[in-house]
């Protein structure tokens, strides 16, 4: 009887290390940090009462969506940024800028006080506001700037 050899198990390799994801953590962090001091003072010098529809946060909500639809193209049809430009821009400062929690609170705080229909219209009046104006950015700034269509 002869012994069949089996091939060798192939070694285990290590799991790739995350080089090189440090700078691109602290600019979202950083830009994370700006784009919330911007969206507090917003919220300082425009307070909305517990009870009033929260226009602030509609507002930052939809500002910050055209910026995002202008950047977007700006990043990937028009310029070459540096390479932390998006995480530190896009996802950090309009991250922290864009408050869709605090959009999800306002409209549960309308519901409790027995303003659900008016809940229910800034629900959808802003989801309609933030892609419309995304949309529209973008559309703008292609014409403008010249970007790919």
């Amino acid at each position: 009887m002869a012994i069949e050899r089996t091939a060798e198990p192939a070694p285990v390799q290590a799991p790739p290390k995350r080089r090189g994801q440090a700078p691109v953590v602290g600019a979202v962090a950083l830009g994370g940090v700006l784009g919330a001091w911007v969206r507090y003072g917003a919220g300082l010098l425009w307070p909305d009462a517990p009870t009033a529809f929260p226009w602030t946060t509609l507002v930052v909500n939809v500002a910050g969506c055209a910026v995002i639809g202008f950047f977007l193209v700006a990043i990937t049809e028009i310029w070459r940024p540096h390479p932390l430009l998006r995480p530190f821009f896009g996802t950090g400062v309009l991250g922290g800028f864009t408050t869709f929690s605090t959009y999800a609170v306002d409209i549960n705080r309308l519901v409790e006080h027995g303003e659900a229909a008016r809940g229910f219209g800034y629900l959808a009046g802003t989801l309609i506001a933030a892609l419309t104006a995304v949309w529209a950015a973008a559309a703008l700034t292609r014409r403008v700037l010249g970007g790919a269509r």
